[in-house]
């Protein structure tokens, strides 16, 4: 019988790489035959903590039900976030912190949806239940991951389970928490060597909003002045990718990690509604959103709110 495949969300992150990992190590554990996969490459960040702990990346698939009938899925629900052929195979189980949208099954399943920071903090919860030890290097996993999340445990949707869950793992794993955590996240903040496609879409993810296609990637950084030194390129991307993919709506996320501010940049017929859903101002296709660094929590429910 064919392996099962488990695997988070398209362009993935760090918690979504992670989290196919230290969920496919868990069921293995409990029994299952399973390999961890992934829906793209690694970013750097994500490299720096693979590295970190020994750990090789995944697998990138591309389809699943070439070679599997049953997947697991983490960190994801959405179907336009999933394999393209999610429709073709039976999902077994799903462990996930994001909102419940575009998903159904034809069988039941395991489903464990929390709303904490990350998806390894409840990872992290089930291997307890099932009385299953932690390795260093999968607990220096999930530590990343909830690093990455929560930006180093500063970020609206870090709740006291992600704390307590990064404190007992950094133990674990063998690191200190606060200088651990600042590398993995400078790790992550290089754009100089990426091109506007990397930019838009190392961190991204498509969202049905009113009967419109909007996509919204995510970008960490140190000083926002490098992305918006490059606006007109990223814009020009912007539109040939919208164009290509059937996109409405494209907004770049670009966060500085050292004072927990972002600035959007939006292309799109609708861009005004952006501004309006943030009530700001859209200045030559770039909105200021001061204290905003979560996708989830402060960028997707507005717009959701805005478009119906």
């Amino acid at each position: 019988m064919s392996k099962i495949l488990i695997f988070g969300h398209q362009s993935p992150d760090t918690d979504a790489i992670t989290s196919a990992i230290t969920f496919s190590h868990l069921q293995n554990a409990l029994g299952k035959e399973t390999e961890a996969v992934a829906l793209g490459k690694t970013t750097a960040e994500t490299q720096y903590a693979l590295d970190q702990f020994g750990v090789e990346a995944p697998r990138i698939i591309t389809t699943a039900a070439e070679e599997t009938q049953e997947v697991m899925l983490v960190d994801h629900n959405e179907a336009q976030q999933s394999v393209p052929d999610i429709d073709k195979v039976k999902v077994l189980a799903v462990v996930d912190h994001h909102r419940i949208a575009n998903f159904q099954t034809a069988n039941p399943l395991l489903y464990r949806a929390e709303p904490v920071g990350c998806t390894n903090t409840i990872i992290l919860k089930m291997y307890k239940e099932n009385n299953v030890g932690i390795p260093k290097h999968i607990a220096g996993l999930m530590l990343s991951a909830i690093i990455s999340d929560t930006l180093l445990l500063k970020s609206p949707t870090c709740t006291e389970e992600d704390e307590k869950a990064a404190k007992e793992l950094a133990e674990i794993a063998g690191v200190e928490l606060e200088a651990y955590g600042k590398e993995l996240l400078k790790a992550g903040t290089d754009t100089s060597s990426k091109n506007a496609d990397m930019i838009l879409n190392d961190d991204a993810k498509n969202f049905p909003m009113g009967g419109l296609t909007v996509r919204i990637g995510q970008v960490n950084v140190v000083d926002v002045d490098e992305i918006l030194d490059r606006k007109q390129e990223l814009l020009d991307e912007m539109a040939a990718q919208s164009e290509n993919n059937d996109i409405d709506l494209f907004v770049l996320v670009t966060t500085d990690v050292l004072n927990s501010n972002s600035v959007a940049i939006v292309y799109g017929k609708e861009k005004a509604q952006v501004a309006q859903a943030f009530n700001k101002e859209l200045i030559d296709d770039t909105l200021m959103l001061e204290g905003v660094v979560s996708r989830k929590k402060q960028v997707v429910p507005p717009l959701t709110a805005q478009f119906g």
